[in-house]
């Protein structure tokens, strides 16, 4: 009876990892959008004082290395706003970092753009590819912003 017990408890836990790996790694994006979607009123206060505090242009982030390899950004500011991400440089060496990347980078594109900014949240399983992006993309909103004070300061506003 304790083995019939245990190996019903081994299949129901086998069984949860599996549902468990299939909602993260295929059905991930979907979740990380709503819980965004349910934080949206707290990071509209926030995009909307950044975002003049950008000057118009196409600024690219220093390559930031990673364990997996290097990450590279560019933001696209038109109107004062981060209104494109392009991923220049990214782990594409191993499958499963194509994968990876494959799947989160739109993911992390369309969470900055929204955000205006690169407090952005991390899909889990890729850290790495996360901490590349956040900080090659906030070299290039703190290139735009330098580009705006100074602008400002000779013209005297």
């Amino acid at each position: 009876m304790k083995k019939i017990i245990g190996l019903l408890l081994s299949l129901t836990v086998a069984i949860s990892m599996v549902i468990d790996s299939y909602i993260v790694f295929f059905n991930g994006p979907r979740h990380l959008s709503t819980a965004r979607e349910k934080s949206s009123p707290t990071k509209t206060t926030t995009s909307t004082t950044q975002s003049k505090a950008y000057k118009n242009g196409t600024f690219t982030g220093k390559d930031v290395s990673t364990e997996w390899g290097t990450v590279q950004v560019r933001a696209v500011i038109q109107g004062g706003k981060l209104t494109q991400v392009d991923v220049l440089k990214y782990p594409d060496s191993e499958d499963r970092s194509r994968q990876i990347n494959s799947r989160v980078l739109p993911t992390y594109k369309q969470e900055a753009i929204k955000a205006q900014s690169a407090n952005i949240q991390h899909v889990s399983g890729a850290t790495v590819t996360y901490r590349g992006f956040k900080g090659s993309l906030q070299d290039a909103l703190n290139q735009a912003k330098q580009s705006n004070q100074q602008n400002q300061q000779q013209t005297g506003r």
